[in-house]
């Protein structure tokens, strides 16, 4: 008998000591949820930054939800963990108040009426008079906006789904949600092709952009952008490598990296570039570039395959590709800041190369970038942590390398190169004819030489395809083809 009290006490013990862990785990969730960070809510609840990791993991575990996904500006509640948050916020307020050291002297929340003043007034409180508004309909609650967002079916007319996805987006924190992969399909979707309201589309971007893009509306925005670029036939009309060029009009250096295409593509590799350099009295600047180093510059998928053939190397402007896009990426004067649309042309991979080098400033989209490529199924992805969001190695500087290799990734750096010469252009050249004399010989720069050199290495470690392969293996192969280079074509 004593042997079974025993074991009913234990029992009962460890059933107080799960539901204490419990209540813990729901106040981490309440101060994740108000701080967006496992650092700042551990900070809140003054406890150590790995314990707050255990217990989100504790918290994923148990909802089988993983309650924070990645996005453009950090982390970003999931969906389900938005759908709670107002139940932990009550939790953890009573919490707070239970723990008052007044909490005698708080009001019940019945009342009563000890002081002797009981009775009700004769008269009733009136209904608030209000004169509802034909045009406006006030602030609709959460659950009327949710029945009507519900009522937008798939089949509705393309401005009233798009209105969908910005109600979803856009009410704010506790009250929206990050799209799905197909709703941003879709959202982006009526975009290119015409249908969207001018108002719609700055509401949907700049939402976006404010909140954080995620994984899953990336992934979808590529998804829509794919969807129209035409079909190529066969395999063999595949480029090797993918190498995307988005960059910025007040880029003022000269385009080193089409050098480095130029050497892999002298290895016998087909190399793809497609790019965007804005819209103004320099938005030729990559189609220049490409043309004095022998890049055929194509204005169609057709053209581009051709290319590939022929020479082992296609430039195409995205405006060639999809020219909403290039549209969409031309709004920057009128934002004065990027949207999600800027990081979605470095991941759409439009002829299906089984490789893509590409760069990345930001550590966050450096992540963000591996994370949607992994989504999109590509299973060899080399990213260059450069100073600006395209493949161009900086060789003063460390250069961290994140990797998708057959499906895993992997992190390296790459050591910044010491005592190495810097030489200012002559005056009497002007940018354009000395990034040519460097090729073919005429200037002798070892910085940009470099910079070509290593950047060719990243994509040649990329097309190995190999995880054992180390960076100076690519760089030796990198140095023989720039000595082989053919300095007049």
């Amino acid at each position: 008998m004593a042997m079974e009290e025993k074991e009913a006490a234990t029992g009962a013990s460890g059933e107080e000591a799960s539901r204490f862990q419990q209540l813990r785990l729901l106040v981490a969730l309440d101060a994740l949820l108000r701080e967006g960070s496992v650092s700042g809510a551990a900070v809140a609840l003054g406890i150590q930054t790995s314990s707050m990791s255990r217990m989100l993991s504790d918290l994923r575990e148990i909802y089988d939800d993983r309650i924070f996904i990645r996005t453009g500006r950090g982390m970003s509640p999931t969906p389900f963990a938005e759908s709670l948050r107002q139940r932990v916020r009550g939790l953890a307020t009573e919490t707070e108040a239970l723990m008052r050291k007044d909490v005698a002297a708080q009001p019940s929340p019945a009342g009563t009426g000890a002081d002797g003043w009981t009775g009700a007034t004769r008269r009733p409180m009136p209904p608030l008079a209000v004169t509802r508004s034909d045009r406006l309909e006030g602030s609709p609650t959460p659950a009327i906006l949710a029945r009507k967002i519900a009522s937008i079916g798939d089949n509705a007319e393309p401005q009233r789904r798009l209105a969908k996805y910005i109600a979803i987006t856009a009410p704010g924190p506790g009250k929206s949600r990050p799209m799905t992969t197909e709703e941003a399909r879709d959202a982006l979707a009526i975009v290119l092709t015409g249908e969207a309201d001018p108002v719609q589309i700055g509401a949907l971007l700049m939402t976006m952009q404010y909140r954080g893009v995620t994984t899953a509306e990336l992934a979808g925005f590529v998804h829509a952008i794919r969807d129209r670029i035409p079909a190529i036939s066969g395999a063999s009309a595949r480029p090797d490598l993918d190498w995307p060029a988005y960059v910025s009009a007040s880029w003022r250096q000269p385009p080193w990296f089409i050098h480095s295409a130029r050497l892999v593509a002298s290895g016998g590799h087909k190399v793809l570039i497609h790019g965007f350099f804005g819209n103004g009295a320099e938005s030729g600047k990559l189609e220049l570039a490409a043309s004095d180093a022998g890049i055929p510059v194509c204005l169609s998928v057709a053209e581009a395959t051709e290319a590939l053939a022929r020479s082992n190397l296609a430039y195409i402007p995205i405006g060639a590709l999809i020219p909403q896009v290039q549209s969409l990426l031309g709004l920057y004067p009128l934002f004065e800041t990027r949207t999600p649309v800027h990081a979605v042309p470095h991941l759409i991979n439009p002829l299906a190369a089984p490789c893509i080098v590409l760069g990345a400033a930001q550590m966050s989209r450096r992540d963000l970038y591996r994370d949607v490529a992994r989504q999109l199924g590509e299973g060899d992805v080399t990213i260059l942590g450069s100073v600006r969001d395209f493949a161009q190695f900086t060789p003063l500087k460390a250069t961290p390398l994140y990797r998708i290799i057959r499906g895993q990734s992997e992190d390296s750096i790459v050591p910044a190169l010491r005592d190495v010469s810097q030489v200012s252009a002559p005056s009497i050249l002007s940018q354009r004819e000395y990034w040519q004399a460097v090729w073919t010989g005429a200037a002798r720069d070892e910085l940009a030489e470099a910079t070509i050199v290593r950047t060719a290495a990243a994509a040649l470690l990329c097309l190995a395809q190999d995880p054992a392969m180390p960076f100076d293996d690519a760089l030796e192969r990198a140095n023989t083809l720039w000595q082989k280079r053919n300095r007049h074509g």
